[in-house]
């Protein structure tokens, strides 16, 4: 699991995911298993060659950010958005589509667990081998239900908390989202165009009200006692996600 892995942090705050049971090697030098095991998750450990790095556990998104994956995920800082703003938690049943390569399942899953579910559409067979290995991997695969299924040729599932699309064409999924949804339930889309976002309100059906868009920029500040100043380099553009409540059968 993802939280049985150690997270390293240097003095400039770069960042490694160590596995259990193995020495690290580091461009600081060589950190022994046996020196990790001592002070297990909370402290600071020395290289041979004397650099520090802090030891902890790493959360949700130490582990999104440094899995290897080979296709654009939905950024973390967008992924919170959605389950901020929908409310989605522990228990609440949640359909994705598509699931990518598990970027966005993860933090469902992670969301809803213990006891909720997460229902997970991909037609790609080589993104849904690569999601299921991501969600093994993180120990959160038995929070959700994987589909090798187009999610435009219908929706099994009902009584839904939310029906999440990150999907080209995410306009041809509205309609049977509404009949999945319970009522008050959230129907979300990510999508990188305007164009795209812009079409799939038009689709909307007149039991979605309450519908907003927004975009999250991200932008750090470097502040020190000497100076505040924003960084130069920012999360921008990402996508734009579509808020849509059903308040209407």
């Amino acid at each position: 699991m993802w939280n049985m892995k150690r997270l390293l942090i240097d003095k400039k705050g770069k960042r490694q995911l160590v596995e259990e049971g193995q020495d690290l090697h580091t461009h600081g030098g060589v950190i022994k298993e046996q020196d990790l095991r001592k002070i297990k998750y909370s402290g600071l450990v020395e290289t041979h060659l004397g650099k520090n790095f802090f030891v902890l556990k790493p959360n949700i998104v130490d582990f999104i950010e440094k899995m290897q994956k080979r296709a654009q995920i939905v950024y973390p800082k967008d992924a919170a958005l959605i389950i901020g703003l929908t409310g989605i938690s522990s228990g609440s049943r949640v359909l994705e589509a598509g699931s990518g390569v598990g970027g966005l399942t993860l933090m469902l899953a992670n969301a809803v667990m213990p006891v909720g579910v997460v229902y997970s559409y991909e037609i790609r067979k080589e993104h849904l081998k690569e999601a299921q290995e991501h969600l093994k991997e993180g120990g959160l695969d038995k929070f959700v239900k994987f589909k090798n299924k187009d999610v435009s040729k219908g929706i099994s599932e009902k009584d839904l908390d939310a029906v999440v699309l990150d999907m080209a064409e995410p306009w041809l999924v509205s309609g049977q989202a509404a009949k999945a949804l319970r009522f008050g339930g959230f129907l979300v889309s990510y999508s990188p165009s305007i164009e795209q976002t812009k079409k799939f309100v038009s689709s909307l059906p007149t039991s979605f009200q309450d519908v907003n868009t927004v975009e999250s920029l991200v932008r750090e500040w470097e502040v020190t006692s000497q100076r505040c100043r924003p960084k130069t380099r920012m999360i921008a553009h990402t996508g734009f996600i579509t808020f849509a409540r059903k308040l209407q059968d």
